[in-house]
């Protein structure tokens, strides 16, 4: 068999105590529900190969390609702040690696291709339903800018797979820089294993982050670097509305990527108190409370790399804190500019928070639609005041946008960017679409339901340009309707 993934492995050269060697579990009939073809021929590979019954088993685990070296890795972590020593890969097989066009190594992840020793009695696979919505909202935050995994493909099982009801099965192929996690770190530090912390930390260095290995500490370096990548990802989910849900340790990438989308969900109606995850039932992982969270889950990181860093623990401690301290810092600074550029500002000056965050306040007591007001905000900002009627009427109360649109025009002024740049800016930080919870879910009842995936597809073709208009698709862009909310999200286990 001709090979149809050029892998060059590095993880599974590892030592044996950071996975598990098996293949994926066989599934009955693997059919092709889509196949990323932009992403395909990024990574060097064949759509017209992926697509044959060779490529398709593939897909769905049915068959290995050559050079696959597949495996479940081991992690550990603290979910919902409760610490899991031993977590890892219960219903995906890392099937190898490979450099992209751009030169960067790209993992190949098979999720729901059977149960592995890390499956702690689940099944090992995966309903359509959360494959759709992970393939849907990867490939959204990719085009709206965000670090993020990747879904090269998704296929049908042919199986039922048992959770409240029977459901369809579905494997996704997910693509990823690493699936190495904050959980992968603290799995050895948990068994005091300082070798095999070591070990990690010079592969993530080596794969990822080359330019602190020459520093005088390239492990506080590390941390520092992971830092920074975690601080623009959490600015980046703020300025969009996004929720990811489940911010536990052993989903916090350690090159700052989205990765695990299980009930993510994006705003509708603004408040910083918004929770979708029928799992957080406390609001851990509150659309408020990401930035303090991603800073939590940081210091854990920090502390499994104290014996690494220096010789002397009380250092290396003081060392890894003040890294940890700087996060916020790193934030602000990143959320900062977000503010800004949403607002149609050029140039910092004191008061911007201010006013961003008093716009905030006021859509959130008038149940303003968070994704509509501030895309309506870039297509007004140039016009005459009266235009704003197009942004108050989304205010259960108008006068509240009324009153702040006056020194928010006045802030304008004040900006040296032409109107031609202003409206270009925000249009590109302000998208008209995004995956809406209601459309989401239209699209996984039409799959499950009626064995329809004509709406997948139209929604997947509106996200590919979420900052462009769209006048005929004008439907994916409004609010959902009183009886279309969607109260909450969950999880595919």
């Amino acid at each position: 068999m001709t090979a149809l993934f050029p892998f060059d492995n590095s993880y599974a050269r590892l030592p044996g105590r950071f996975f598990a060697r098996l293949p994926p579990t066989p599934v009955a009939e693997p059919g092709l529900i889509q196949l990323n073809e932009g992403l395909a021929l990024h990574l060097g590979l064949s759509p017209e190969r992926l697509k044959t019954a060779e490529g398709i088993e593939i897909l769905a685990g049915n068959r290995l390609p050559d050079g696959a070296e597949p495996l479940a890795m081991a992690y550990a972590g603290f979910q919902f702040g409760g610490w899991v020593p031993q977590l890892g890969d219960g219903r995906a097989i890392l099937l190898g690696e490979l450099i992209d066009r751009d030169g960067v190594r790209r993992d190949i992840q098979l999720k729901g291709a059977g149960p592995t020793p890390f499956s702690r009695g689940g099944d090992g696979r995966a309903g359509i339903g959360p494959v759709l919505r992970e393939y849907i909202v990867s490939e959204a935050m990719a085009q709206l800018g965000i670090a993020t995994t990747r879904s090269l493909a998704a296929v049908t099982t042919g199986e039922q797979i048992a959770r409240e009801t029977l459901l369809p099965g579905a494997v996704l192929t997910r693509v990823a820089q690493s699936h190495i996690r904050v959980g992968t770190f603290q799995f050895f530090a948990a068994r005091r294993d300082v070798e095999a912390l070591r070990v990690l930390a010079d592969h993530v260095i080596a794969r990822h982050y080359p330019e602190v290995s020459q520093a005088d500490k390239p492990y506080l370096g590390l941390l520092t670097a992971v830092i920074d990548r975690q601080a623009e990802l959490i600015a980046g989910w703020q300025r969009i509305g996004f929720i990811h849900g489940v911010m536990n340790t052993d989903n916090t990438s350690i090159v700052g990527e989205t990765i695990d989308y299980g009930p993510c969900a994006f705003m509708d109606s603004f408040h910083p108190d918004t929770v979708f995850s029928s799992i957080d039932r406390r609001g851990r992982y509150a659309y408020g409370n990401q930035p303090g969270i991603a800073q939590w889950n940081l210091a854990g990181f920090a502390q499994t790399l104290v014996p690494l860093i220096d010789d002397d623990g009380e250092t290396a401690a003081t060392l890894a804190n003040e890294a940890i301290q700087g996060f916020v810092g790193r934030f602000e600074s990143f959320d900062r500019t977000g503010m800004r550029h949403k607002l149609g500002l050029a140039e910092e000056r004191e008061g911007d928070v201010a006013l961003f965050r008093d716009l905030l306040t006021r859509m959130a007591n008038n149940k303003a639609d968070f994704t509509l007001t501030f895309r309506r905000l870039s297509d007004v900002a140039d016009e005459n005041p009266v235009a704003d009627e197009r942004v108050s009427t989304l205010f259960e109360n108008p006068a509240a946008f009324d009153e702040w649109a006056v020194r928010w025009r006045n802030r304008l002024a004040g900006d040296s960017q032409s109107a031609a740049e202003r409206r270009s800016l925000m249009r590109s930080v302000n998208p008209a679409f995004i995956p809406r919870n209601h459309l989401i879910e239209e699209v996984i009842v039409a799959a499950v339901e009626e064995n329809d995936l004509a709406p997948f597809e139209r929604l997947i073709e509106v996200l590919e340009s979420p900052y462009e208009d769209q006048p005929a698709k004008q439907r994916y862009a409004a609010p959902p309707k009183p009886e279309e909310i969607v109260h909450q999200t969950f999880c595919g286990t």
